[in-house]
């Protein structure tokens, strides 16, 4: 699973194992180590929620969490569709949440890993 912020809003990108662990557990996570102690690991996790009317995210004790809708989650991962958007309101500017299952890429580029992608819809055509 990969994370994205920028400005005001958080996107995951979702591997096909992703999306299977997903779709079996309600829940997947990484975790990213800047160093052995406990404060200083950071996690990011999908998780579905049943009580979850629309998805929403929060942060605390570094973690980011995105929950979203049990019925929304079911239809996302046993489908073709794409993704998942959603706007929180924070009491002022909104924070943008999109959940995308992860393409490879067009072009090869340096340092990307296309390894466990969903192939891409455009692949092999002319633009």
């Amino acid at each position: 699973m990969k994370l994205r912020v920028k400005n005001n809003s958080v996107r995951l990108r979702l591997t096909p194992g992703d999306v299977a662990r997903f779709n079996d557990s309600g829940r997947v996570e990484e975790a990213i180590e800047f160093g052995i102690e406990p404060h200083q690991r950071f996690v990011y996790a999908l998780e579905t929620g049943l009580e979850t009317e629309r998805m929403r995210a929060t942060i605390e004790n570094n973690r980011i969490t995105i929950f979203v809708p049990k019925t929304q989650a079911d239809e996302w991962t046993n489908t073709a569709r794409v993704e998942m958007e959603s706007e929180q309101d924070t009491g002022g500017v909104s924070l943008r949440l999109l959940i995308e299952k992860d393409f490879a890429c067009l072009e090869p580029r340096a340092g990307e890993e296309d390894e466990n992608t969903y192939p891409h819809p455009l692949e092999g055509k002319v633009c």
